[in-house]
């Protein structure tokens, strides 16, 4: 059996078992609570079908693992794993739709979708693996700007945990987060998160030249920009200041504030 036909066994059965868990719970985040997890899995099974002896692979998982990691980590401490850890924007979404349309949207968007996505972005280790060579200069680029990436990230989500707690105990001075890497990008944890899968998708790159299995990545990004928009829909309709927010500073990329 070849590494990929063991991801595509684990692809059936966690989709699979997200669906049935969903509907019989009636929450529908399980997919956000493997997110962090199924991922370092697939590399781990590319990496051990390759005894672990690759160092590009070995440094692939590595560094997966960490993100996996840490993510697992944030989304823990802000309840995630918790009973009624849904996240709220699915609640949103079934006030807008019949409930037939909301369970057909849980099958074929929350559960196959995305769990595709999780098994598309880990597929540059198959390409890694079917071209198996010397640990170069350019791995070295990559991996130091995957860790940047993580540091980006790390730092974004311990500013918004740090707004959050501020909020909740009603001492923060605006409405929601403007200040740290959020003047400059209104999610910058999204763009760290895409950007080090997108040095996942590198690493194939690298390994084998441009493939199809930077598709992941491609598609984890298209994934962001429509939940990035329903997202600031709903900011937007809370906070009527987020207008002007949106004016003045980047989505996504980090950039200079306009104006």
């Amino acid at each position: 059996m070849d590494a990929l036909r063991v991801c595509l066994y684990v692809f059936a059965g966690v989709t699979l078992g997200t669906w049935l868990v969903s509907v019989l719970t009636r929450e529908y985040s399980w997919v956000d609570r493997i997110w962090s997890i199924v991922p370092v899995g697939y590399v781990g099974v590319f990496a051990a079908f390759a005894g672990f002896a690759d160092a590009r692979l070995d440094v692939m998982f590595a560094l997966v693992f960490l993100w996996g990691a840490r993510l697992t980590f944030n989304f823990a401490r802000k309840g995630g794993y918790a009973r009624g850890g849904e996240d709220y924007r699915w609640a949103v979404l079934r006030e807008r739709m019949k409930p037939w349309q909301f369970q057909v949207f849980n099958f074929f968007f929350i559960s196959l979708y995305q769990n595709a996505i999780l098994l598309l972005i880990t597929l540059p280790a198959m390409t890694a693996l079917d071209h198996q060579g010397s640990f170069g200069v350019a791995d070295v680029v990559v991996a130091v700007l995957f860790l940047a990436f993580l540091v980006g990230e790390t730092v974004a989500d311990q500013q918004q945990w740090e707004f959050h707690r501020e909020k909740h105990a009603g001492r923060a001075p605006t409405r929601f987060l403007q200040t740290g890497l959020f003047r400059y990008s209104r999610h910058p944890n999204f763009f760290f998160e895409q950007a080090q899968w997108w040095a996942v998708a590198a690493f194939g790159v690298v390994a084998g030249g441009l493939q199809w299995t930077v598709l992941g990545a491609v598609l984890l990004t298209l994934l962001f920009v429509g939940s990035t928009r329903f997202t600031e829909s709903i900011s937007k309709s809370r906070y009527p200041e987020y207008a002007d927010y949106q004016r003045r500073t980047s989505a996504v990329v980090p950039w200079p504030v306009r104006g």
